[in-house]
């Protein structure tokens, strides 16, 4: 049996803050298979985005273990945190997180670099055009429209070939329609790439796109832990 893009066995983080420990996640035992895309819905507050942070090791647990595309994410440093996160991971954000002194062209290939991608620009030129902007590589993020922005960000995020796409609300800053063309997109990417596909949502008609809806309330999956 193939070994999960994600497993999560016991997860949980305690914050202090001047009130005294927040428990964020409590005892969260989660998987997802290789290529499976799954809607994670739940109330602002659950633990959602926490979640996505603890898989992308931004996050460190106080208990439990976290298995990402094979490897122990417990325990690594953070500059191997880092190498982890460029080689496996891409994540979209609500606010596109570009460099706003870079092009286009220098957001998607700043990845590959790091990588020490000796083509770096010619994928990055290729990633643009997949995601329709083959014409706007020279474009800063302020010349770029929120769509636009978006799907450069979609393009950085598959750029050094991840193979887990972590997605937090990736249309709250677009309007209804730019908003429905980058899910079409994400979900046509996610397909063509051969990723898995994590996407945090308030929408459960869109999270029902996804093959499976984990549910978040109070730091634990209450429903869809497992495919």
């Amino acid at each position: 049996m193939n070994q999960p893009a994600v497993s999560l066995r016991g997860v949980s983080l305690t914050l202090p803050s001047r009130a005294g420990d927040v428990e964020i996640l409590r005892g969260v035992d989660f998987a997802v298979n290789d290529g499976e895309a799954v809607g994670i819905v739940g109330p602002s507050g659950s633990g959602k985005t926490t979640l996505l942070m603890v898989i992308a090791g931004l996050e460190r647990v106080s208990d439990g273990e976290v298995f990402v595309a094979g490897h122990a994410i417990k325990g690594k440093s953070e500059d191997a945190l880092a190498a982890f996160r460029r080689d496996h991971i891409g994540i979209v954000f609500q606010s596109f997180h570009l460099i706003p002194t870079m092009t286009a062209l220098e957001n998607v290939a700043v990845p590959l670099e790091f990588k020490g991608e000796p083509n770096a620009m010619e994928i990055a030129r290729e990633k643009l055009a997949g995601v329709g902007l083959g014409h706007r590589l020279s474009h800063y993020p302020s010349q770029l429209s929120g769509g636009e922005q978006q799907r450069t960000a979609i393009a950085r995020a598959l750029a050094s070939g991840a193979r887990i796409i972590l997605a937090d609300e990736p249309t709250g800053n677009l309007d209804q329609e730019t908003g429905s063309a980058i899910i079409d997109l994400l979900f046509d990417m996610r397909l063509s790439h051969s990723t898995s596909l994590l996407l945090i949502t308030h929408d459960r008609d869109l999270a029902s796109r996804c093959d499976r809806i984990a549910e978040v309330r109070d730091g634990r999956i209450v429903a869809g832990a497992f495919p």
